[in-house]
């Protein structure tokens, strides 16, 4: 699947570094001005996922490949961004072509790092950013309703059902709220992510913090935790300086002996892709063999035949059933032989929808 999420917020809070550690390149250039990010830079990460070397382990597979999610380093925004200011127009753009939002928020004291605040706030500097995106979403509507209004006199029912959802969101943006606030059906929801709206996309908040708060949680990241609720968003904690210096180590090894001598469990990145994945409705099912072992990105909700077009679509046109193992019975059972033997291979049909985990054989005929 093509989704990707936006990495944003004001200049120089660490979305660079960020980016820097999360694709593992120095694509993105790190420097201590605003705007040093001009065009976005976009980096295709692995979903780091434990499961996936254990089947493989078990088929002795010749290759592992891991799910894919794109990131998208985004040019740092400033108050006026809605009408044109700093590079506000190019910023606004490249946020309508994401799928999900990373917030980064500054939550680190650092007198040689310049705030183009003067000072840290982030519950402030989040509200820069998300005015902004509101102005400029409330800006399209008002532009777009009168418009639409005229034509839905014409009985379009496309345009009706835009138009319903517009005003339906036009009070929240008008409030001050972002358009996720608005309480839409399934349906309805379909419709609004299609009008382009900034402030409809799911959004994760990253606290990069000091390397000596990694392990707490400080007053700036208290404000973040707040914003969150309030948003009904998530909120994750990062040192992006030290994740720089985590992605740059060689080795698996490495990695690990660094993570174990700073007291994690698993590197601020890991729960960032976690979380966005989450984030997109995003996640995912298997294939293994003896040549390759193979995670498969899905929404949450997707059937057996949708999920087998992800790998062609030939095994959706023309399928048959599904033939499934749960991970764990997969991997407690020691593979495919002993699972048909316990009964825990199942054949699934059209409608089954498809479970996180799932290792699955599509037949099909076309």
């Amino acid at each position: 699947m093509s989704l990707n999420c936006g990495i944003v917020g004001l200049p120089n809070v660490g979305k660079s570094t960020l980016f820097n550690a999360l694709t593992s390149t120095q694509i993105a250039q790190a420097a201590n001005y605003p705007f040093c990010t001009i065009e976005p830079n976009k980096g295709i990460v692995d979903v780091t996922d434990s499961r996936l070397q254990q089947i493989s382990n078990i088929s002795k597979s010749k290759a592992l490949l891991p799910a894919k999610l794109e990131f998208v380093d985004i040019a740092g925004l400033v108050k006026g961004a809605s009408k044109g200011e700093g590079l506000g127009n190019q910023f606004l753009a490249n946020i309508k072509e994401v799928d999900a939002i990373i917030h980064v928020l500054r939550c680190f004291d650092d007198g040689n790092v310049i705030h183009v605040e003067d000072s840290v706030n982030p519950k402030r500097d989040a509200d820069i950013v998300n005015t902004e995106l509101m102005l400029a979403d409330l800006e399209s509507l008002e532009k777009r309703i009168p418009n639409l209004e005229k034509k839905a006199k014409g009985g379009d029912k496309e345009i009706k059902e835009q138009l319903a959802v517009m005003l339906k969101i036009l009070p929240h943006l008008q409030k001050g709220e972002p358009a996720r606030k608005a309480v839409l059906t399934v349906e309805e929801q379909l419709v609004a992510n299609q009008l382009f709206l900034m402030t409809i996309k799911p959004v994760l908040f990253v606290c990069n913090v000091g390397e000596n708060d990694l392990m707490g949680e400080n007053a700036y990241v208290q404000q973040v935790k707040e914003l969150a609720s309030q948003e009904n968003a998530e909120y994750v904690i990062i040192c992006s300086k030290l994740e720089q210096e985590i992605s740059a180590l060689e080795s698996v090894s490495e990695k690990q002996e660094f993570l174990e001598s700073m007291g994690m469990q698993e590197t601020g990145l890991d729960k960032i892709i976690k979380s966005a994945f989450k984030l997109l409705g995003l996640h995912t099912f298997f294939t293994s063999g003896p040549q390759e072992t193979r995670a498969w990105t899905i929404p949450v909700g997707a059937k057996a035949p949708q999920a087998a077009g992800t790998i062609h679509s030939d095994f959706e046109k023309g399928f048959i059933c599904a033939e499934t193992i749960s991970c764990a019975d997969y991997i407690a059972l020691g593979g495919e032989a002993k699972a048909k033997e316990m009964g825990k291979v199942r054949q699934e049909g059209k409608q089954y929808v498809v479970q996180d985990g799932d290792i699955i054989l599509f037949r099909f005929n076309v």
